[in-house]
């Protein structure tokens, strides 16, 4: 896979796109580039037929095991201008290890590391037009990788899709950095032990509609997902994994057991706390211990951690129509730090302390598509 050569094709003048204007909000997920990555698979070729080409629909069988067994797995990623017009991704790597873990997961092929990495930067090089400048806008990456083989019969497929698109974004909330209000699940489950909960899959997002559905209707910006069996103790959030912190200075976030993402921005915020020498846990907490230590003032802060949003501070959950009220429902003081620092960094205005940070507009396109 990694001797594969990127053929790039070009858009033509009459094949670009229009970019959003720049006096406008860019939302997320509206707008995408002039291009697209993809490479194929099958048992003969192993991965092939690699290219970057003018962005345009997709050609797919209606019987495609994608599109009736659900063999579907993405990923989420940024791309960051620096303030002299440097390009940075963060931790790409670790995407790349997740894709891996979840294709494992639903018995499907991967991509290597390597290519996942020399296929990401290829496309954000070609299309570093689309690099939004203004501040807190970012470029975002989502690779996908599907079954593609017509076969009404359920198996894993023979034949895939690796594809890139790339397009930029702003705020993930329309309020941007805000407190939101989260309505808890205590019905509806995301996942048990043993199933995709741990796995990047489009099945755990459409699974989550129906509880979303009922969090929007009620006022709320996303959905607190409690465990399967007890309905007892804390997951994660929709689309973030969900911190929580105390008078004392400690900080709790459920454990990864195999029922929640494993989300980049949250290991990097327990290795930057360590780092701070704030004392985080990884362990159960029950959402009666997140009311109880609510309502007696020792839960001074909660927050959301994620790609899309990076930070995002948590004012009020609600649980059997009980508003539970963390902070006053204002920005607390170490989402702010979290959210300065994480975003500083990765926009390259802090010190690469730990090797996070990967500049990437000095790379040689010709050599990353022929390697």
């Amino acid at each position: 896979m990694s001797d594969e050569q990127i053929i790039i094709h070009r858009a033509r003048v009459d094949q670009l796109r229009t970019k959003p204007a720049a006096d406008k909000p860019l939302g997320f997920g509206r707008y995408f580039s002039d291009h697209f990555f993809a490479t194929e698979f099958n048992r003969g070729n192993g991965w092939h037929l690699t290219r970057i080409e003018p962005m345009r629909l997709l050609q797919i069988d209606p019987a495609a095991i994608c599109l009736h067994y659900g063999q579907e797995v993405f990923e989420g990623l940024k791309a960051y201008a620096g303030k002299n017009g440097e390009l940075y991704l963060f931790r790409w790597q670790k995407n790349a290890e997740r894709l891996q873990r979840s294709c494992s997961r639903l018995m499907m092929e991967s991509v290597s590391t390597e290519f996942f990495g020399r296929a990401i930067k290829s496309l954000v090089l070609v299309d570093r037009d689309w690099v939004p400048r203004a501040p807190g806008a970012t470029l975002y990456i989502r690779p996908t990788l599907i079954a593609t083989d017509p076969y009404l019969g359920v198996r894993p497929g023979d034949e895939y899709a690796f594809y890139v698109i790339v397009g930029p974004v702003g705020n993930y909330y329309p309020a941007g950095f805000q407190p939101v209000s989260i309505w808890v699940s205590d019905h509806d489950v995301r996942a048990v032990k043993g199933g995709l909960g741990e796995a990047k899959t489009a099945a755990n997002y459409a699974h989550s509609l129906c509880a979303q559905n009922k969090a929007t209707k009620l006022g709320f910006a996303q959905v607190l997902w409690l465990d399967a069996i007890e309905h007892r103790f804390v997951e994660e959030v929709g689309t973030m994994n969900v911190f929580f912190r105390f008078k004392n200075g400690d900080v709790v976030t459920p454990p990864l057991a195999g029922t929640i993402l494993p989300g980049v921005t949250r290991d990097s915020v327990l290795q930057i706390l360590r780092r701070w020498g704030i004392t985080a846990h990884e362990r159960p907490i029950s959402i009666h211990e997140v009311l109880e230590s609510a309502q007696s003032g020792e839960l001074v802060e909660a927050f959301g951690t994620g790609t899309a949003a990076v930070i995002s501070p948590i004012g009020l959950f609600s649980y059997r129509d009980k508003p539970i009220t963390i902070g006053d429902r204002r920005v607390g003081e170490l989402s702010q730090r979290l959210y300065t620092y994480l975003t500083r960094y990765q926009w390259g205005e802090e010190e690469d302390v730990f090797g996070w940070r990967e500049r990437i507009d000095g790379l040689d396109l010709e050599v990353l598509a022929h390697p």
